[in-house]
């Protein structure tokens, strides 16, 4: 699983296992650690919304996917989700969750367990 995060934005890329096991077990969490504490970030499904949602606390992000499309994403070919999420400051947060695709280019990282690319077939 990846993150990239700028400004108001968060997205989050998910390898093949990873949608299987949050379609199937309903949650993917990682954790990194740092010398002073662990960084946590997780997807999960979550019962009761309509698009997605995050929340931070105990150094932990958290995506919360609406728990129906959780459990079709691995069997559909949906890339992704995403919603803009309005803050009770007023601020907006927009959240994006993909399936994690393989580079077009040459990357030192391993993608074996990232979706084929369509642009490369």
């Amino acid at each position: 699983m990846k993150i990239r995060i700028k400004g108001n934005s968060v997205r989050f890329r998910l390898t093949q296992s990873e949608v299987k096991k949050l379609s199937t077990e309903g949650i993917v969490v990682e954790t990194t650690a740092f010398e002073s504490a662990n960084f946590t970030y997780q997807v999960k499904q979550y019962a009761g919304i309509t698009a997605l949602q995050a929340n931070f606390e105990n150094n932990c992000i958290s995506m919360l996917v609406p728990e129906p499309e959780a459990k079709e994403w691995y069997a559909n070919n949906l890339v992704g989700h995403d919603n803009t999420m309005l803050l009770p400051s007023g601020e907006k947060l927009y959240l994006l969750l993909e399936k994690d695709f393989t580079c077009m280019d040459n990357t030192i990282e391993d993608q074996s367990d990232n979706y084929p690319n369509p642009k490369l077939q």
